[in-house]
């Protein structure tokens, strides 16, 4: 018997005992488990998206059920649920705003892409968005550009700004920008930020709440909002937008903290890639920014959706191209297909992770085997270990049909660049693995123009002078242990 005062450390040691040694109790646990995991099961049958990824998911929750099943509703998800109902709703509530917005930008869109472009006339189609012209588009290489850029565009705002990382720390450059922020909203000007809560969960409170309190409009991304979504964490936003009057905008590779500016305590340097754009584009990017934001707070802020800059000569053609877990197709992996499928001379791709699925690798290897330059470039030091080691998994096939791959030696390698031929040049926020292809929100700026193409291959040949080309024997002359741990990576490659 439990004395009635309270449970003792002997009184408690007894009950676990007895517990334990229940097996009714056991038994019903266990079914449980099963029958939890039989529905996952059915789940996984239901709304993967490969066969592959099927058999795995099912073979883990039958097995090991008490384990698994938990990983699946939390990591096992390939759909965003909501966005897509909220932006019909914002849609409806908003109708004369669109109207406005697409009459706009309508004389500045291209009806027709010229036949040498019109490989990437899926796209549109693609990201429901349709390429302008007009545009001006500055390549930045590096923070101390990038931030420059961004904080001279800031200092010159007079109606509004919208900032979006998925990290932002509050550090030497946190704090830099957030300065900056209040000061133009002490001038008048609205201010809008919104950041991923996972990527910034080192985010200081104090930070959020001293810009809130200066009139700054800040919030999270909200990515678990509804009770359906309560376990929707394997998302992320990791779009990095800047917009300032509607004048300009800032897309590319960096977020804030200090380590972007090749002030990192891990890498001896830090190699990164941004644009800066002017013409009606940044309209379309504006766009993309409200959509994330009326997710995040349920309201549409009142902007400028005016053209203040068309360039001469038509300027450079363009599209922002968003990518994300909202819909049935995935956007992200079509996008590096085109490119790959499009390319007649090369395609070069620079990207801090190489962990894709199948498609992927059996379109760059048909595009060497047919004679185009593919290259793909990825850090020599890794950030993260896992996705490091997947790579490896990857050499031998790779080397078999003539892609080749080359690690950047002069620190860390973090842009997100792809180059097709001298016809298309892509600079953004996805990664060449899974969780961009998939799971995250993403971003690239699409540009169709030769003399763009022509920068863009200038800095990625200086890129190539600082890496070191490997090739499968990085793979088969390491030690067993080492390679075991490689098939390992490569299984958990689908939630990297």
């Amino acid at each position: 018997m439990i004395a009635a005062g309270g449970l003792g450390p002997d009184s408690i040691i007894e009950l676990f005992s007895r517990l334990l040694s229940d097996w009714t109790l056991w038994t019903f646990v266990i079914l449980g488990a099963e029958i939890f995991a039989l529905l996952s099961i059915v789940n996984v049958i239901m709304t993967s998206r490969t066969a592959a990824g099927a058999w795995a998911w099912s073979l883990a929750l039958f097995s090991f059920p008490f384990a698994a099943v938990p990983l699946y509703w939390i990591f096992g998800r390939r759909h965003f649920r909501g966005y897509r109902e909220k932006m019909r709703e914002a849609q409806h509530i908003h109708e004369d705003l669109i109207e406005e917005v697409s009459a706009t930008l309508e004389p500045h869109f291209v009806d027709c892409l010229p036949e040498d472009d019109a490989d990437f006339a899926v796209l549109e189609a693609l990201t429901e968005r349709r390429f302008s012209e007009g545009n001006e588009v500055e390549l930045l290489i590096n923070g101390e550009a990038t931030f420059d850029a961004i904080f001279r565009a800031i200092d010159g705002a007079r109606d509004y700004i919208l900032v979006q990382f998925f990290i932002i720390k509050d550090d030497e450059l946190g704090a830099k920008l957030q300065e900056k922020l209040i000061r133009k909203a002490r001038e008048g000007v609205q201010v809008y930020v919104l950041y991923d809560e996972i990527g910034s969960h080192r985010l200081d409170k104090g930070f959020v709440t001293k810009l809130r309190s200066e009139g700054v409009k800040i919030s999270e991304f909200q990515t678990r909002q509804g009770r359906a979504n309560r376990f929707q964490i394997n998302f992320r936003n990791h779009r990095k937008i800047v917009v300032v009057d509607g004048l300009s905008a800032f897309v590319g590779g960096h977020n804030v903290g200090t380590e972007y500016l090749g002030k990192s305590k891990k890498f001896d340097g830090w190699r990164d890639t941004h644009v800066a754009i002017r013409g009606p584009a940044v309209l379309s990017i504006q766009v993309i920014f409200l959509s994330d934001w009326y997710w995040a707070c349920r309201e549409i802020p009142k902007l400028g959706w005016q053209p203040k800059f068309h360039a001469p000569n038509d300027g450079m053609t363009l599209l922002p191209l968003p990518t994300g877990p909202t819909g049935e197709v995935e956007g992200g992996t079509l996008f590096f297909l085109t490119a790959i499928n499009a390319a007649r001379d090369r395609i070069w791709i620079a990207s801090p992770y190489f962990v894709t699925d199948e498609s992927v690798r059996s379109a760059l290897k048909l595009a060497a085997m047919r004679g185009v330059d593919v290259r793909i470039m990825i850090p020599f030091t890794p950030d993260k270990y896992m996705p490091w080691l997947a790579t490896f998994s990857y050499l031998v096939e790779m080397e078999a049909a003539g892609v080749r791959i080359f690690r950047y030696t002069e620190g860390f390698l973090h842009q997100k660049v792809v180059l097709v031929d001298d016809r298309m040049a892509s600079v953004g926020t996805a990664n060449l693995d899974n969780r961009s292809l998939r799971l995250n929100f993403e971003i690239s700026i699409v540009v169709l123009h030769r003399d763009f193409c022509s920068e863009i291959a200038a800095m990625l040949e200086a890129d190539f002078e600082n890496c070191r080309e490997i090739d499968s024997t990085d793979y088969t002359s390491r030690p067993i242990w080492f390679r075991f741990l490689v098939r390992l990576a490569q299984l958990a490659a689908p939630v990297l």
